[in-house]
């Protein structure tokens, strides 16, 4: 499903289903040109078809790689160099590297380092000592959060730089692949220092509408249920009536 969201309003203005250049186009052409040129900044998940479509119609727009769709992508490569690791220690038999990187132990390696308990840091600095790729991993997590950290969009730009390469030249083939992906929407990226729009609140809705499906076991007609969606999570949410 693909969700329109008013950032300002805080709700869903328009949802269809599909996630491909052409499901996002129905919404432009739906508003009409003259909309589409009016709308200032649009923050994205980082989909290239996303972007294309947004490119074409919302020509006036800031297009903004969402910054914690960024962050999700980077804890999804931790996590995906965890789970190899995992896999590693299981067939070796590393019954201590188990036990530290088991999947009770990996919202330790998803936090930020200033934001774990002193009990969570020892575990993780035992465990960057044992194995060298999650150490890596970590370390090239927590250092992108360095370009978010400068005050001018150059500063990031020259930050962001340093971490492409870093990425790029490293043993880990998903941040290689981060490090190609970063490079092609750098500028999206680096947009979130002209207008700080997120697009963050999607995450809260995601969450709202898998609870419908489960509460109604699933919906065999689409048009119903993006209805529900606009029941609960848009303008006919009844709590909105005046």
């Amino acid at each position: 499903m693909t969700n329109v969201i008013d950032t300002d309003k805080k709700l869903i203005i328009w949802n269809d289903k599909g996630r491909k250049a052409e499901v996002l186009d129905k919404y432009y052409e739906g508003i009409g040109e003259e909309n589409c040129k009016k709308i200032e900044s649009v923050a994205l998940d980082g989909a290239r078809t996303y972007i294309s479509s947004t490119n074409r119609y919302a020509v006036n727009a800031l297009v903004v790689y969402d910054k914690f769709h960024i962050m999700q992508k980077l804890n999804n490569a931790v996590d995906s160099v965890r789970l190899s690791e995992l896999n590693k220690a299981r067939r070796e038999g590393n019954e201590e590297l188990i036990e530290l990187i088991n999947c009770r132990q990996r919202f330790i390696l998803l936090k930020k380092k200033v934001s774990l308990t002193e009990n969570q840091s020892r575990h993780l600095e035992e465990l960057c000592k044992i194995n060298e790729p999650i150490y890596k991993a970590m370390l090239l997590k927590e250092s992108f959060l360095e370009v978010y950290a400068k005050n001018t969009i150059e500063e990031a730009e020259i930050c962001l730089n340093e971490w492409i390469k870093e990425a790029g030249g490293s043993s880990l083939d998903i941040f290689k692949d981060l490090s190609k992906s970063f490079t092609d929407k750098k500028q999206y990226i680096l947009n979130w220092f002209k207008k700080r729009i997120s697009s963050s609140i999607s995450e809260g809705f995601n969450n709202k509408i898998k609870r419908l499906k489960r509460m109604a076991y699933g919906y065999k007609d689409i048009e119903y249920f993006k209805l529900k969606i606009h029941q609960h999570c848009g303008l006919l949410n009844p709590k909105l009536q005046l």
